[in-house]
């Protein structure tokens, strides 16, 4: 079982109300896509090296940890806004479980999508 399927399990008995569909599992990612209209990609390398996208509308958001931004508090990980911008990410740890992630970041943005 790899952690992608393990994390399918969790989504669908955590957030089976908001789904539209089973979550999807591609070679490297789990797209999930909600009733509210959001889809969301995560991709986890492992707890410390991962990519979680979402989209609101036109609207794309990215939390990573490709360390590329030595200058923010939150490095490695930051977060990509929709303007293009790069800042500190509210909502993920590196090293924390991939489970913890992902409720942080569903419980936010399924409640407000857009994080400025």
């Amino acid at each position: 079982m790899t952690i992608h399927t393990e994390l399918i399990d969790e989504i669908i008995n955590g957030y089976g109300e908001y789904l539209t569909d089973t979550p999807k599992q591609t070679h490297d990612a789990v797209s999930i896509f909600f009733r509210n209209h959001l889809k969301v990609e995560l991709r986890f390398a492992s707890s410390q090296e991962y990519s979680l996208g979402w989209r609101s509308g036109e609207q794309e958001f990215r939390i990573d940890t490709a360390p590329l931004h030595p200058d923010l508090s939150s490095f490695p990980n930051h977060l990509h806004l929709p303007d293009g911008t790069v800042r500190d990410d509210p909502l993920t740890t590196p090293g924390r479980s991939p489970l913890d992630n992902i409720r942080s970041l569903l419980d936010t943005i399924l409640e407000n999508p857009v994080i400025t």
